[in-house]
């Protein structure tokens, strides 16, 4: 019943949006991220960009003004990892926080001997447990032109990371899922991924995916949806997990 219910609601609001074919077309024909899905994907994927502007909110941070556009651009990016997911997997938060340039989060933290001491980083994206999705425009404005990175997808599949807790590289699989595998194949990758670096061998995947595991998750699921035939090269397992979670095969279907 509650399932009938929902249906219900989610075609109200489908129906009663604001959102024009125009706007819609305008903001589609600049990614070229989305050109390669099919016509039934690509009004599966309104369909659910309706829904999550509908359900998230949006902020500007230092003075930016977030339009009607730019909320659309991140949204489409926003849901392509979750086309065949549904929107209930970014679900327990609500906030999306845009900052104009690069911002610089004070945290404090205590060393071994109990002092604290305060860290600044220049970040460009930040994902808080259930807290909001912080985003820089300028870097947002330089995602989905598949270069392999995508600061919008790398944020928002650290929400998805953390429906198991802490971000850790270990989302919640699906039943016909192995965690041996998932965890087999990804460990595997890591591993080489930072022994390649050190050996200062290139695969054209951000170095910054060597940092942590959750990081690698993150960066890989970029290349994933951006540059799929460069991980299907470097880590055919872990692309073939990657297929598995997120029910999508942007490699064949980008061919």
């Amino acid at each position: 019943m509650f399932s009938l219910f929902r249906r219900w609601r989610h075609n109200r609001i489908i129906k009663r949006s604001a959102l024009t074919n125009d706007a819609w077309q305008q903001s589609f024909s600049q990614m070229p991220l989305l050109h390669s899905l099919s016509d039934a994907d690509a009004d599966r994927l309104k369909n659910l960009v309706i829904l999550f502007l509908h359900k998230k909110s949006f902020t500007g941070a230092q003075g930016m003004r977030v339009s009607d556009e730019m909320k659309l651009l991140i949204a489409m990016q926003a849901c392509l990892p979750i086309l065949n997911l549904g929107l209930e997997w970014y679900r327990g938060w609500v906030s999306i926080i845009v900052y104009p340039d690069s911002f610089v989060p004070q945290t404090n933290y205590a060393d071994d001997s109990g002092i604290v001491h305060r860290r600044q980083n220049v970040l460009s994206g930040e994902s808080w447990l259930r807290g909001p999705v912080i985003l820089s425009w300028q870097g947002v404005d330089r995602s989905g032109e598949l270069d392999g990175s995508n600061l919008v997808i790398h944020e928002f599949v650290h929400k998805l990371d953390m429906l198991n807790g802490v971000a850790n590289g270990f989302p919640p699989l699906h039943d016909d899922m192995s965690n041996r595998e998932w965890s087999d194949n990804f460990s595997h990758a890591f591993d080489d991924f930072q022994g390649k670096l050190n050996a200062g061998k290139s695969t054209g995947i951000d170095s910054y995916a060597a940092t942590s595991p959750a990081e690698f998750f993150a960066v890989l699921s970029e290349v994933f949806f951006e540059r799929p035939d460069w991980i299907e090269e470097a880590y055919p397992k872990v692309y073939l997990q990657l297929v598995d979670f997120y029910r999508q095969t942007p490699f064949t279907r980008r061919e």
